[in-house]
């Protein structure tokens, strides 16, 4: 009970000194349970707590509730980009960099991803930089996989939105 506590805490410390650091605003939160499972919770952030189409900056938050493998994250991405119809040139090499980037997470981990007002994509674990995606196209088309209309979520994108 004691090591739950202590990574309860550390991931609510975690994700409020992430949220604090950047100055932006909650614009909205959601669960994503698949079967009987909760996945991850996550978060969007924006300078207004307002979401429009292509705002930057913006941070959107994942916070895991399970482990899963970086890979299994990845083969995840692909598949939404899948569902989104993306079929942009450099879509492999990002699943690459993302391959090479990405850890396995754990119970209360946080991956956030930072879009700057260039577009230029950071990525963050547990409130430590993990490395840019230099490419200024990948960001719209990774947050696209919650932000979309087209998500396969539509409910969770509601959430997000701050609409429901």
């Amino acid at each position: 009970m004691t090591r739950f506590l202590a990574s309860l805490v550390f991931g609510l410390l975690a994700t409020t000194a992430l949220a604090a650091s950047s100055s932006l605003q909650m614009v909205g939160e959601a669960r994503l349970n698949v079967m009987f499972f909760s996945v991850y919770d996550s978060r969007l952030y924006t300078e207004d707590g307002r979401y429009q189409q292509d705002q930057r900056p913006l941070r959107l938050e994942i916070e895991y509730l399970r482990k899963i493998k970086a890979k299994a994250l990845v083969e995840q991405t692909d598949a939404e980009w899948d569902h989104l119809q993306v079929a942009h040139e450099r879509r492999d090499a990002w699943l690459k960099e993302l391959t090479a980037l990405w850890p396995d997470v754990g119970k209360n981990d946080v991956i956030a991803l930072e879009l700057d007002a260039d577009n230029r994509s950071t990525f963050y674990f547990n409130g430590e930089k993990l490395g840019m995606m230099e490419d200024a196209d990948f960001g719209a088309y990774f947050v696209a996989i919650w932000l979309s209309p087209d998500t396969s979520r539509p409910a969770l994108r509601a959430a997000l939105l701050g609409g429901l």
